[in-house]
């Protein structure tokens, strides 16, 4: 995140909702955009439920556990799928 957004990642929010859905094989990418279009339209992002200790190595701001209300302009979703099918898509208000 830092190599690619620089200083900006200080001030970008980080999470991941698979904990709470599990692996929907190709549906997981689905439900995680639309947990960013979520973000995007009502201003919450979703937690990274059962979060539990942060790595002391990675100083990024991950959502822990409990959404948190904020203005959300853009919002990237990270798919990595097996054998290599990844997918970023980035979103943004009008």
């Amino acid at each position: 995140m830092r190599e690619v957004f620089g200083a900006h990642a200080d001030r970008l929010m980080i999470s991941s909702t698979k904990s709470m859905h599990g692996h929907l094989i190709g549906g997981t990418g689905a439900v995680e955009m639309l947990a960013c279009i979520m973000a995007v339209r009502d201003g919450i992002v979703a937690p990274t439920s059962y979060f539990t200790a942060r790595d002391p190595e990675c100083d990024l701001d991950v959502v822990p556990n409990t959404a948190r209300q904020a203005q959300v302009r853009v919002a990237l979703s990270n798919a990595f799928a097996f054998g290599g099918l990844n997918a970023v898509l980035a979103l943004r208000s009008v």
